[in-house]
């Protein structure tokens, strides 16, 4: 796996547009993937590239805010997935169920396949970083849309406020969905998951 483009200017510092900025991405990702998030200081990914501590401030503000330009553009990339399944479904019952299974799928891939930048999004939900709560929003913001689609044809009750339908699916999903939780119901996948959404989708019956 290549080292990502930069996904969020949140505690960047200088121009966005940087060949050193991305070079120290670079080298974090792969100082990230062999020793982990929690393991590697500043001065590390100093000494890997060549450049002082001092220098690597002037355009990150801290560790953390490296680690969201990683964790941004993987979360991100997960966002997008999920984006052009629901597009493909022919219903809103059907948008639903692909939203649920598409970041299930994705979560489960990250976990299994990159498991040190996992770790990365593992601090990002436990921290609360900017990029795990964009993250979530997006999802949110997606999964409102869904349900006003089923409202609007009928699939779906109208009776419940969009806003506690979403924070209830939302509810719902997070074992299989967030990193802190996933990483304990792997054993649990797919049934889980699947019975999970069907729940869901009876609940949201007209």
């Amino acid at each position: 796996m290549t080292a990502p483009h930069i996904g969020s200017p949140s505690g960047q510092r200088g121009p966005t547009d940087h060949a050193t900025r991305d070079q120290i991405v670079a080298a974090a990702y792969d100082h990230f993937s062999h020793y982990g998030y929690g393991k590697t200081t500043v001065s590390d990914l100093a000494k890997a590239i060549g450049f002082s501590k001092a220098y690597i401030y002037k355009f990150f503000d801290s560790k953390q805010a490296i680690g969201q330009a990683i964790c941004s553009q993987s979360l991100y990339s997960i966002i997008d997935d999920v984006e052009e399944a629901v597009a493909g479904g022919l219903s809103a019952t059907d948008k639903l169920r692909r939203f649920a299974d598409r970041v299930t799928m994705r979560s489960v891939e990250l976990f299994s396949q990159d498991r040190r930048i996992y770790e990365i999004a593992v601090y990002s939900a436990t921290e609360r970083w900017p990029s795990s709560q964009i993250y979530v929003q997006r999802l949110v913001d997606l999964l409102a849309k869904i349900i006003l689609e089923g409202r609007e044809s009928g699939e779906f009750e109208r009776k419940t406020p969009l806003d506690e339908t979403c924070r209830s699916i939302v509810g719902a999903m997070e074992p299989y969905a967030n990193p802190v939780m996933l990483q304990h119901k792997l054993e649990d996948l797919p049934r889980g998951a699947n019975e999970m959404i069907s729940l869901v989708l009876r609940s949201l019956a007209p």
